[in-house]
């Protein structure tokens, strides 16, 4: 049934922008003062069929302005300040103004105003009427990770499982040999039970993280409280601290920033920058959670008063597995996927995470992720605008 409603939706959108095309096959000039309202162009039933399309639909007006659009279209990061993010989406409407046709696209552009991210998008744009263009955006970044992640994800995994199932393996031959031996056999069942709970962290790491690069749980981002994720991923740790006598304090920016995004992956992000702070910082010293924003910003940081990162290091600690000390990662249970977690988080969110770090000073990792907006709305043009 699902599928029907798609067929007929796509159906129905491609006889509008036909019929629409068809009135006019000659190049029209269109100053601002002409277009119309989006109601008195789109037909009314066209409103309910873009409605139900899994797409992203954006309507753009004769002055390049959004006039209306889905609500995932500022969550993807193409709608900024009511106009087209892109400047190739903005080149592709004029072009398709300018002929009066349809066009078809297959674009690669950035997720967010920073970061390396990009999302892969299939466009079809068409003229409505009297300067009215819409678009129609498929979102095929998901496609395209899920190849990616399958090239390197069975390389990875057999790399870094080898290690503990090997050393399982040999406490369960030493248990066996030392069965005649109580005392034997509770150190090496302590060592196996240390050495299962380590495996089963970094199965589900390894989970969590070839989920994260598909983009799996992003596909219907809502907006989300980001001092909410801070105090849950604090209270998480709460114990974690105290048994390391760590002192963890929390300043909020006192605005309650929101962005778009899955609240759990959020908290997940902010609990692992803590929680690598803590595993590398010295009793007795502090842990800094800060939070702050502005109209197009949100930035968490995590300051801790640890011994640094060496400077070799740096461009490296987001790697998958890589280990700055990797006694000390061993001693804390520490996979080597908690900073690469948090890069893709991020990453999902349109945002990006920084370190700054010298030797004997500490670090301080910084998340940030847009500020969410409200969804682009019909404008209505006043009397000023229309004589502009």
């Amino acid at each position: 049934m699902e599928f029907l409603l798609v067929a007929i939706g796509c159906l129905a959108v491609g006889a509008v922008l036909g019929a629409l095309v068809a009135r006019s096959r000659q190049p029209q000039v269109v100053s601002p003062a002409a277009a119309a309202d989006v109601d008195e162009v789109l037909p009314a039933a066209a409103e309910d069929v873009l409605a139900v399309l899994p797409d992203v639909y954006v309507i753009v007006d004769a002055s390049d302005g959004v006039r209306r659009s889905s609500a995932n279209a500022s969550a993807l990061g193409l709608i900024r300040a009511g106009e087209l993010a892109h400047p190739v989406l903005r080149d592709l409407v004029r072009t398709v103004r300018r002929e009066n046709t349809v066009r078809d696209l297959d674009l690669d552009v950035p997720r967010g105003p920073f970061g390396h991210e990009r999302l892969s998008i299939g466009v079809r744009a068409g003229v409505l009427d009297r300067g009215l263009v819409l678009l129609l955006i498929e979102d095929r970044t998901q496609s395209r990770r899920v190849d990616e992640t399958r090239r390197d994800f069975l390389v990875n995994v057999s790399h870094e499982l080898k290690t503990p199932v090997a050393g399982m393996t040999l406490l369960s031959e030493a248990i066996d040999e030392a069965r005649n031996d109580p005392e034997a056999v509770h150190r090496f069942s302590v060592r196996l039970r240390s050495e299962s709970v380590r495996l089963s962290r970094l199965v589900q790491e390894i989970i969590e993280l070839s989920r994260l690069q598909v983009s799996e749980n992003l596909e219907q981002p809502v907006v989300v409280d980001v001092e909410s994720c801070v105090r849950d991923a604090l209270e998480h740790l709460r114990m974690v601290a105290q048994d390391r006598e760590i002192t963890v304090a929390f300043s909020p920016s006192g605005e309650r920033p929101t962005v778009y995004g899955d609240p759990h992956l959020l908290t997940t992000a902010v609990r692992n920058l803590v929680e690598n702070a803590i595993n590398y910082s010295d009793p007795g010293t502090r842990v800094t959670v800060t939070v702050q924003a502005d109209a197009d910003l949100v930035s968490i940081l995590v300051k801790d008063q640890g011994s640094g990162i060496p400077a070799a290091d740096l461009d490296r600690i987001f790697e998958r597995f890589y280990r700055v000390d990797a006694a000390r990662s061993r001693r804390t249970g520490g996979t080597g996927l908690g900073l690469a977690i948090v890069k893709h988080i991020c990453a999902n969110h349109g945002g990006e995470v920084g370190v700054w770090s010298e030797e004997g000073q500490g670090s301080t990792f910084t998340i940030r992720i847009p500020a969410a907006h409200a969804p682009a709305e019909a404008r209505q043009d006043s009397p000023q605008e229309a004589t502009a």
